[in-house]
C-alpha cells in the first residue's frame, strides 16, 4: 500500500513539473520570440534542451524545498506531499488558463505548507509541521527581494545600453541585439532548469523520506533528478502560448535590446539566489519584474500598469490559494481512506 502510494506522489510530482515546464516555457523564450529574435518552434527547443542542462547543475534548492516541511512518517505524510502537489497543479491550471505568470515555485511550497496545517489541524497541532524559520529566510525574503532587483537591475542595465549605443545605427543595433538575444535566452532557460526542477526533485525527496527509502542526509538519487530534468523539458517544449503573449506584448511592446537587458538580469538573479542563497525563487517573478524594469526605462506610462496590476493580485493569491486547494485535498483524502476499508 504504501509503497503504491509514492509511486503515485512521484508520478504526480513528474505531473507537476510538466505543468511547471508549459506554465514557466514562456519565461524563457518571450522576449526572444516577441522581438523576433527566435522563432517560437526554435526558441520552446532551445528552452527544452536548456532546461535539462540546467537541472543537473546543483541540488542546493532541492535541499531547501525538502526542508519547508517536516512531513510525518508513513502514509500520512505521503498524503501530505501528494495533496501538497495536486494543490500546486490546480493554481497552476488555473492561472495559465487566464495567462496570468503566476509562480509555480510559490504554488508549491504554498501547497506543501497548506497540506501540512491540514494534517497539523487534525492533530491540534497546526503550525508544527512547517519550518517557518526555512519559508521566512529562503522563500518569503527572497520573494520579495527579487522582484525589486530585477525592475532596478533592469532598468539600470537599459539606461546603460541606451547611452552606450546612443550614436549606433538603430537597424544595426536591433539586429546585434537579436544575436545576443539568443545567448541570453539560453541563460535564462538554463536558469529555469537549474531552479524549478530541482523544486521537483525535493519534493519526491520528501516523499522517498517518508517512505522511509532515505534519510536526511542522503544525496539526491540520480533517477530523480534524470526524471525531473526529462518532465520539465517536455513541459517547455508543448509550450505556453498563452502566458507568452502576456509577457512578451501585454506588459509592453519590446525590441531586442530590452528583451535581452531583461533576460540577462533575470538569469543573473536565478544563478546567484541557487548558488550562493540556496533559495527557490519565482522564475515568473523575476523575468516579469525585468521586464517591467526595461519598459519603465522607455518612460513609465509605456508598461501596461493594469496588467502588471493584475499579475501582482495573481502573485499574492498565489500561497493561500494553493494552499487551500491543497489542505481540502488532504482532507478529504484522509475522510476517504477512514470510511473505506
Amino acid at each position: 500500500m504504501e509503497l503504491a502510494i509514492i509511486i503515485a506522489v512521484v508520478v504526480v510530482a513528474l505531473v507537476f513539473d510538466y505543468t511547471n515546464g508549459f506554465h514557466d516555457a514562456a519565461n524563457a523564450i518571450a522576449t526572444s520570440v516577441s522581438t523576433r529574435a527566435l522563432t517560437p518552434r526554435v526558441a520552446l527547443i532551445m528552452a527544452a534542451v536548456m532546461n535539462f542542462v540546467g537541472a543537473f547543475l546543483g541540488q542546493k534548492v532541492a535541499k531547501t524545498v525538502s526542508e519547508v516541511i517536516t512531513p510525518p512518517a508513513g502514509t500520512a505524510g505521503l498524503i501530505v506531499v501528494m495533496s501538497g502537489l495536486i494543490g500546486a497543479i490546480a493554481w497552476n491550471l488555473f492561472t495559465w488558463y487566464f495567462g496570468l505568470p503566476s509562480s509555480s515555485s510559490h504554488a508549491l511550497i504554498g501547497g506543501l505548507g497548506g497540506a501540512a496545517m491540514a494534517y497539523g489541524a487534525l492533530q491540534g497541532a497546526v503550525f508544527d509541521s512547517v519550518k517557518w524559520d526555512v519559508i521566512l529566510d529562503k522563500i518569503v525574503i527572497p520573494m520579495i527581494a527579487s522582484p525589486l532587483f530585477g525592475f532596478a537591475a533592469a532598468f539600470a542595465l537599459m539606461l546603460a545600453i541606451m547611452w552606450a549605443f546612443r550614436r549606433s545605427n538603430p537597424s544595426r543595433t536591433n539586429r546585434g541585439f537579436r544575436l545576443a538575444q539568443t545567448v541570453s535566452a539560453a541563460a535564462m532557460a538554463l536558469g529555469h532548469g537549474l531552479q524549478d526542477a530541482q523544486k521537483t526533485m525535493g519534493v519526491i525527496f520528501l516523499a522517498l523520506l517518508a517512505g522511509g527509502y532515505v534519510a536526511s542526509g542522503d544525496p539526491l538519487p540520480v533517477w530523480v533528478i534524470v526524471a525531473a530534468a526529462a518532465a520539465i523539458s517536455l513541459g517547455t517544449y508543448s509550450g505556453g502560448w498563452r502566458i507568452m503573449r502576456t509577457l512578451g506584448r501585454r506588459i509592453i511592446h519590446l525590441d531586442p535590446p530590452r528583451g535581452f537587458a531583461a533576460e540577462s538580469v533575470a538569469a543573473g538573479v536565478l544563478y546567484t539566489t541557487a548558488f550562493a542563497f540556496e533559495a527557490p525563487i519565482s522564475t515568473t517573478h523575476t523575468i516579469t519584474s525585468a521586464v517591467m524594469g526595461v519598459g519603465a526605462s522607455k518612460r513609465f506610462s509605456a508598461v501596461r500598469w493594469g496588467v502588471a496590476r493584475s499579475i501582482v493580485t495573481a502573485w499574492v493569491l498565489t500561497f493561500p490559494m494553493a494552499g487551500l486547494a491543497a489542505a481540502l485535498c488532504y482532507w478529504l483524502t484522509h475522510y476517504l481512506l477512514e470510511v473505506l476499508p
